[in-house]
């Protein structure tokens, strides 16, 4: 720019000289080009190119100071001092330690069980390590991902303050395996039954008449050899035996307690 301005006024100073040589001349030989018009106008512009040039070079200066927009930790560093950096290379990783997030999978057996909207509980995240502390956190989301693969839906607890800056509890390092536990809702009008009991969501029952009918559940979870169902039927009238194939309105004989006991001697 200094050049710039040099120049301007080199051209500025020959046009006054031209400018006081032009009046002993006649007036048909002075023109612009006598009058060095367009070289001062070219040094004006060059020297308004040479301030735009500078003011970038002053935003870029300014940019080379980079700074995170949050308290972050370093992961991997790129580059060293005199090292050229290219514009969007990648200059270094960094980690967000204001916060630090888990990703953990719920099971659709399992989403039953947790609230209707699970956005802001508290959860307890034990880290499995030799000490098994605990902290606390909550679940910040549901990413709102059914995984193919595994059927399992995705949500995010979120621990604040994860490396102590602000506080005093235990430091949770990223990259660390962690257990979520989530304190869910209680469900009422659930039964435990055997698997063998249920044939395509249907149970048996016994009506007033001592006739089986079937009677429509819901499978909430699968235990082992048990399901966890629920459903508008009478829990006391269940058949836990039932015939090879059953139907609707089949009359059904109960056995007495001594009956009961017999069957039971004479099987043994």
């Amino acid at each position: 720019m200094a050049s710039a301005k040099a120049q301007l006024i080199q051209e500025e100073a020959q046009a006054d000289v031209a400018l006081r040589e032009s009046k002993s001349l006649p007036a048909s030989s002075v023109t612009d080009l006598y009058l060095r018009k367009p070289q001062v106008l070219s040094a004006q512009a060059a020297v308004k190119s040479a301030q735009a040039q500078l003011r970038i070079a002053q935003r870029d200066l300014a940019n080379c100071d980079v700074k995170a927009p949050y308290d972050a930790l370093i992961i991997e560093r790129n580059i060293s001092t005199g090292d050229y950096l290219n514009t969007g290379a990648v200059a270094a990783v960094i980690n967000n330690v204001e916060y630090a997030e888990i990703t953990f999978p719920v099971a659709g057996f399992d989403r039953g069980f947790m609230n209707e909207n699970p956005i802001g509980d508290k959860a307890t995240i034990v880290l499995d390590s030799q000490s098994n502390f605990m902290v606390e956190g909550t679940i910040h989301r549901d990413t709102g991902i059914v995984d193919s693969a595994t059927r399992m839906s995705q949500f995010v607890a979120r621990i604040e303050d994860p490396y102590a800056l602000n506080s005093n509890k235990p430091i949770v390092k990223f990259g660390s395996y962690a257990t979520v536990e989530y304190k869910g809702r209680t469900l009422q009008q659930v039964y435990r039954i055997p698997q063998d009991l249920i044939t395509q969501k249907i149970v048996w029952t016994l009506d007033g008449d001592s006739k089986l009918i079937s009677q429509p559940i819901d499978v909430i979870r699968e235990e082992g050899s048990d399901f966890l169902i629920r459903g508008n039927f009478d829990a006391s009238r269940v058949v836990v035996s039932l015939p090879e194939y059953p139907r609707n309105g089949m009359d059904v004989r109960l056995l007495t307690g001594e009956e009961l006991v017999a069957n039971r001697t004479l099987g043994q």
